[in-house]
């Protein structure tokens, strides 16, 4: 009973946080605040993904999915990451095959970009954050280094493409 209380209260804090990111990712669109940040993040962006065109909303989603990352909304991030990859796969020519978009937006995921650690780590830690902040900028750009020339490297080489 103890755990099914626990997962009710789980269950309803997630659709909570899911709600009002897809909420506020609905205002920043219509606001016009989600081009401006494709707009400014594009240059780095546009090196990392080049096979997206150019104003796609593919790169909104993808740069709001990597900035809740960054600040340590893993929660929110999710309907990011998975909506961007729906817009990939719209624009993927082989519907069977995950693009390089697709993997490097999954890698770049898994790298677990973050800047500001979860509250829970904190909180169940007792730690300030100026005690980890030098810690967790060292591992997240390494993670993301590996992540992005794992992707690059292992995307050009034939073994593992499927052409």
């Amino acid at each position: 009973i103890d755990f099914a209380d626990t997962a009710i209260s789980l269950a309803l804090g997630l659709v909570g946080v899911l709600a009002l990111w897809m909420g506020i990712l609905a205002i920043a669109e219509a606001a016009g605040t989600l081009h401006a940040l494709v707009r400014f993040t594009q240059p780095l962006i546009r090196r990392l993904f080049p096979d997206i065109p150019k104003d796609h909303p593919a790169m909104g989603l993808i740069v709001l999915n990597l900035t809740a990352n960054v600040l340590g909304l893993g929660n929110a991030a999710t309907p990011f990451g998975i909506k961007a990859m729906e817009e990939l796969q719209k624009i993927n020519d082989k519907p069977d095959t995950a693009s390089d978009s697709m993997v490097m937006l999954l890698a770049m995921n898994t790298a677990s970009v973050q800047l500001v650690p979860p509250v829970v780590l904190v909180a169940v830690m007792g730690l300030q954050i100026n005690q980890l902040i030098f810690a967790i900028i060292a591992v997240t750009g390494i993670s993301l280094g590996v992540a992005i020339t794992a992707a690059r490297v292992l995307g050009k080489m034939k073994r593992y493409r499927q052409d």
